[in-house]
């Protein structure tokens, strides 16, 4: 079952995103993140926010799990614009606003339109120079990988756990939510940690 992330889930497509390359979707998203620093004004800001948004419209991303996965983040948008409209004023309080969301909005488009084991292979790629300082490019892109889906699978485990509290009618107690959580989640770690093991990775 699909997981919806501020991260981005890979959808399946034949759109003018799916079809460009990993490298140049994330070089793209690395330039966007620039101009958002470089910028200033809410005007460029809003333009930055159009193109995130044509970006999910071009890669035909859903638009309602976008929405959804984008509550927590408009929910911290709002009160860090809030924030800064009372501190700064409304047009930084629009430029920060927009900004948050464009860069969340285009790294989700990238995601959702690129595979996983396309943009690992593009990080395995582009770390080999660094062998000479010891670094071992696979485990660095088996470390993203397992980061990567670890993230829906602590979400589906919150989920889990709360329905469950919920059935026994102790949704409001922090205990019922926290300690089953904790406990899968070492366990799975525990899991990982020891199919890592027993295939001779991290030795």
């Amino acid at each position: 079952m699909s997981v919806a992330t501020p991260l981005g889930l890979y959808r399946h497509g034949t759109s003018a995103m799916h079809r460009l390359p990993a490298g140049p979707k994330l070089a793209g998203l690395a330039v966007l993140g620039v101009v958002v620093v470089v910028a200033r004004g809410p005007v460029v800001s809003v333009v930055l926010l159009a193109l995130a948004v044509a970006l999910n419209a071009a890669g035909r991303v859903p638009l309602r799990p976008v929405l959804r996965s984008l509550l927590p983040v408009l929910v911290t948008t709002a009160l860090v614009a809030g924030f800064q409209w009372w501190q700064r004023g409304p047009a930084v309080a629009v430029e920060v606003a927009a900004d948050l969301l464009s860069l969340v909005l285009a790294a989700g488009a990238v995601t959702a339109t690129t595979p996983a084991d396309r943009m690992l292979d593009l990080l395995d790629r582009a770390l080999r120079p660094l062998r000479v300082l010891g670094v071992r490019p696979d485990l660095v892109a088996l470390a993203v990988a397992l980061m990567l889906r670890t993230v829906p699978a602590l979400l589906t485990t919150a989920r889990e756990v709360r329905d469950a509290a919920r059935a026994r009618g102790l949704e409001r107690s922090p205990r019922a939510l926290l300690v089953p959580a904790a406990v899968r989640t070492v366990a799975r770690a525990r899991a990982t940690g020891e199919a890592l093991a027993a295939r001779g990775i991290g030795d």
